[in-house]
């Protein structure tokens, strides 16, 4: 199973990775605020990651790492 982690303090919220997704499975948490002010990405359903690390490959500040 693939496992994808966020550096929640760098995020900026920009939501490419989102949208990045295939399973539709990323979203931005909308009930949390990182250190600077921002809604970060999370996963809602890590078992149906398949670790093709498009969010990864989107992301412009290399906040995501996706592990098989």
């Amino acid at each position: 199973m693939a496992k994808v982690s966020f550096q929640e303090d760098l995020c900026k919220g920009c939501g490419l990775c989102v949208y990045a997704c295939p399973k539709k499975i990323l979203v931005l948490d909308k009930e949390r605020l990182n250190s600077k002010g921002y809604h970060p990405a999370s996963c809602t359903d890590l078992s149906q990651c398949v670790g093709c690390a498009f969010c990864a490959t989107q992301c412009p500040d290399s906040v995501i790492t996706v592990e098989r």
